[in-house]
Formats: C-alpha cells, structure tokens, sequence
C-alpha cells in the first residue's frame, strides 16, 4: 500500500475541486457522496465522480469514494453507479456511521457480485467510519468483520452528537476542545478505536480538524493522534495538507533513533545479548519492533517518493 497520512475528502458533486485534489499533496483523495453533498445532487454527484474516476490520472494517490449511509434511500445506489461504473479506479469505498458488522457484511457481498461480474481483478477495500456510540461499542467485531477491511476511520462530530457532548466550536470537528475539558476530550473513544484496528490488522485513521485556518489547533490535533497510534488523518482542504503529512511522518531525528536501535540490537545479538543499553537506557525487543516499524515506515515513504 501507499502512503496513507493524509486523506483530503473533496465534495463529489463539485468537479472543479477534482482536478485540484489530484494535483494536491494529499496521500489519498476521498470522493465524498455523503455529508458534503445535498440531497437534490446526490445524482449529479454519483455521475460526476465515475467522471472524475475514469478521466483525471490520479498519478500515485489512491482514491477513495464515500458512500451515504446504509440507512438512507441512497447509499446502494452509490455502490451499484459508482462500482459498475468506474471500479478498476476505485480502491476503497468509505462506509459511514457502521453501527454493526453486518453493514461491512452488506458491502462485501455487494462488492463480491460487482467485481465477479465486471471481472475486476483487484479487489475493492473498505474503510469503516467509527462515529456512534453503537459503532464504538461494536468495535471489535467490525474491525474483524471482513478481509476487505483496511482501516476504521473516527468521526469526531457525528460521535459527538450521538453521545450527547457538548457543541463548543462552528464545525463540532476537534477546535475549542481544551477550552472545556483538562486534556484530549476524545481519548478514550479514540483509542478503543485504535486497539480494535491493531488488534485486526487495520490502519487507524483520525478525524478531520474543522478550523482550517487554524495551523497551530490543527498540528496540535494532528500530534496528539500520532501518539495515540493513529497511521494518518483526514483532511478538509489543501492547506491542511502538509501539516498532516509532516506529522505522520517520521523526522530526520526519528529515523536516526530507530538506526541507533537497530544497530545497538544488533551488537547485542551478535554477542548473545536479548537486552542492550544505549547511552544508559535499555533497548529490548519491545523497542527493537518500535525501531523497524519507523525504518519501514521512512523506507516506504522514501520509494513512493512523498514529501
């Protein structure tokens, strides 16, 4: 798989936007048929996106598409229109708000017959929004619902709402937090997200930050995701871009540490050593594992050739 730090959602009905994602810094670009679009250019929009699929060369980016809710009037459409459409550049389909595994459970199934019947040799992922109480509760079992899974994705708002929190900024997307509450307001749910992804083998996506103006908010958030376990963010515009991708990436200091580590651990292997000190702290396996997943990481960022 590519790089996958940031992930810009671009409304789908909105072609001149399309063009624009694909010429962006983002690491991923998500067609969006959901939130962003309003009901009266649900259509435009599901016709516009097979056009953008099938016309603008994406380069290295993967794109995404986003579906409307399995509880809504549209959302099997968006599957059939888009898939039958335009699959081969498709190379994931964003399922919002899953509540249960039986919503990755329907998706499948539904992909299974589109791509047996297109002949589509590349199988299509899914990526599992995380934004309800029910959704969270269910967690486990929708991170192991389906080998088409590749990440759970967190909807700061949505989650918000359906847990009865508190409305403290214009967008409901991660801003004014610190105002209100001693520390990061969403870690536990956060994190329960995250467990459940590693646990299955999926990557772990954060939610976007509303107020793109706000560097400083939005490299704060961004941070604090990082730390969490978190492989990557969503993005709402360009400019949020390189932030994002500077922080999900490791610094010219991260990979000089994990070389450190790794060479150490090596020494000590060599000597018949399970446990190693560098500069009076102990390197042991637990650390050796941190120390690769940073040298993969750099190396695969490296050969895609990402900023």
């Amino acid at each position: 798989m590519n790089a996958y730090r940031s992930v810009l959602s671009v409304p789908g009905h909105l072609a001149r936007m399309h063009d624009k994602a694909a010429a962006s810094a983002a690491d991923v670009i998500m067609l969006d048929l959901e939130d962003s679009v309003p009901v009266e250019a649900k259509e435009e929009a599901r016709r516009r996106v097979r056009e953008a699929l099938n016309a603008i060369s994406w380069g290295a980016k993967e794109v995404a598409v986003r579906i409307n809710g399995l509880d809504t009037p549209f959302a099997y459409r968006d599957l059939l229109e888009v898939v039958e459409g335009a699959g081969a550049a498709l190379a994931a389909v964003v399922v919002p708000k899953v509540d249960h595994p039986g919503d990755i459970h329907f998706v499948a199934r539904m992909l299974d017959g589109m791509e047996m019947a297109m002949g589509l040799d590349r199988p299509i992922a899914i990526e599992a929004s995380i934004e309800t109480a029910r959704g969270l509760a269910e967690v486990r079992a929708i991170a192991s619902a389906s080998t088409r899974l590749r990440s759970l994705v967190f909807g700061i708002a949505d989650y918000s709402a359906s847990v009865g929190a508190r409305l403290v900024s214009l967008s409901g997307h991660g801003e004014g937090e610190a105002d209100i509450y001693p520390g990061h307001r969403w870690h536990f749910a956060l994190s329960r997200m995250i467990m459940a992804a590693k646990a299955a083998g999926l990557m772990a996506i954060d939610a976007p930050y509303g107020y793109f103006k706000d560097q400083p908010g939005l490299e704060r958030s961004s941070a604090m995701a990082c730390a969490l376990g978190c492989d990557g963010k969503w993005a709402i515009h360009p400019d949020q871009l390189a932030t994002i991708n500077r922080v999900f990436s490791p610094s010219g200091e991260d990979i000089a540490r994990a070389a450190a580590i790794l060479a150490a651990a090596r020494e000590g292997a060599g000597r018949g050593r399970g446990a190693v000190a560098v500069d009076g702290r102990m390197i042991d396996q637990a650390t050796v594992r941190l120390a690769e997943r940073v040298e993969a990481q750099a190396r695969r960022l490296f050969r895609d050739g990402v900023d």
